[in-house]
């Protein structure tokens, strides 16, 4: 047999070189290999946080996380904690700030985060394979074999760390749950997650004004609210605050808007005619929110006259239509736009120490492809590095 057509033995074969597959491969010993079938690793590292990385949260925890168990994330988040990674980029000496929400960026670029990985696993002797893709998964009694676009491979051990369906114009695909098909695993329901709101043809109509206004707010959907701004668009609503509510929201669900969430707009409007009655509301509104929101939410309203010529009434439901504006977004902008996909591999077939499969020896699936999807603001990439950390000691413990 030419040399060039020898099966390659590596004790563990990643599958993916983003967040959670440099992570484990930095932590797996020995005869590591990483594969990713993209040119270059760590692409949604390199544009996330507008090219700055949000790697963590300095408030990350458990409730932070949407899961079918929301218990499951406990273990691995409390032993490979934000700090942890705090402390790894520093180490690096990584200039890093931290922005509203605990959320942490990188002061000059994401690619800092993509070299400190590539740095680790090579410092750890793990090999990084590029435009390598999987064709073939064999379990053997000794562990896996596979066949690869560059050649076959043996492993011990076999790491499913390719994410997710978003954001398909950087190579995501389906290819990690079809691996948790091939072996039996349950799936869970997956669909986009942080991703903007979509509107009818009639509601874009009557919002077309509106395109390009931001307001802080309250959204809030299915008993969930975050206070944080969204933001109008040609296409609907998008903002951080519709990206969070996105994933709690289900098709012909309503997301309410609480405009001013902090102000009492009843005591506010009552207060405002009682001293500048003669003005409009309008003119009121346009003091306290944008002025295309006020002009839109005063037409809806049809409320003619001044302040003065409004009754409690009035200016109650005034006040109600602006803390609980009721939104039905047609749908969303899809996997295309969204950060995170939301569900994948059920939890209850994994090690919720180890993340490997309870009934695959030697199996383990870490990252977005599990049923583990957390808030905007860095809570995912911290899953990728507490679930690489995981799974990656575990098997250097074996």
């Amino acid at each position: 047999m030419p040399a060039s057509m020898k099966t390659e033995h590596y004790d563990t074969l990643i599958i993916g070189a983003g967040a959670a597959g440099m992570m484990c491969a930095a932590y797996a010993g020995q005869r590591v290999l990483v594969i990713d079938h993209a040119k270059a690793p760590g692409e949604k590292i390199r544009i996330s946080g507008g090219g700055r990385c949000n790697f963590t949260n300095l408030h990350t925890a458990p409730e932070n996380f949407l899961s079918t168990n929301p218990h499951f994330c406990k273990s691995v988040l409390s032993r490979y904690t934000q700090w942890d990674f705090i402390d790894l980029v520093d180490r690096h000496g990584i200039a890093w700030h931290e922005k509203t929400l605990g959320q942490l960026f990188c002061d000059i670029s994401a690619k800092q985060i993509i070299a400190m990985l590539i740095s680790e696993l090579e410092n750890a002797g793990a090999e990084l394979r590029l435009r390598t893709s999987v064709e073939r998964i064999e379990r053997r009694d000794t562990g896996f074999a596979v066949q690869l676009t560059s050649g076959a491979v043996t492993c011990t051990h076999l790491v499913v760390a390719c994410g997710g369906k978003s954001i398909p114009k950087m190579g995501a695909t389906a290819f990690g749950y079809g691996v948790a098909e091939q072996f039996g695993l349950p799936l869970t329901e997956t669909r986009p997650a942080l991703v903007p709101f979509t509107f009818s043809t009639e509601m874009l109509a009557e919002t077309k004004s509106l395109s390009g206004v931001s307001i802080a707010t309250q959204a809030t959907c299915n008993g969930t609210g975050f206070n944080e701004a969204v933001l109008f668009t040609h296409r609907g609503l998008s903002g951080p605050a519709a990206l969070q509510i996105s994933s709690y929201w289900r098709e012909g669900d309503t997301v309410s808007l609480a405009l001013l969430p902090d102000v009492d707009l009843f005591d506010m409007l009552r207060a405002k005619r009682a001293t500048e009655g003669r003005r409009t509301l309008t003119t009121v509104l346009a003091e306290a929110i944008p002025k295309r929101l006020a002009d839109h939410l005063a037409g809806s309203l049809k409320i003619e006259g001044t302040l003065a010529d409004q009754s409690d009434k009035v200016l109650r439901s005034v006040a109600s239509a602006l803390s609980d504006w009721k939104i039905r977004p047609q749908g969303t902008e899809g996997y295309r736009t969204a950060e995170v996909t939301l569900g994948g591999v059920a939890t209850d077939a994994l090690n919720a120490r180890t993340m490997e499969v309870k009934t695959v020896h030697g199996l383990h699936f870490i990252g977005e492809v599990v049923d583990v999807t957390g808030w905007l603001g860095g809570y995912n990439f911290q899953w990728a590095w507490s679930s690489g950390w995981a799974a990656g000691t575990a098997i250097a413990a074996k």
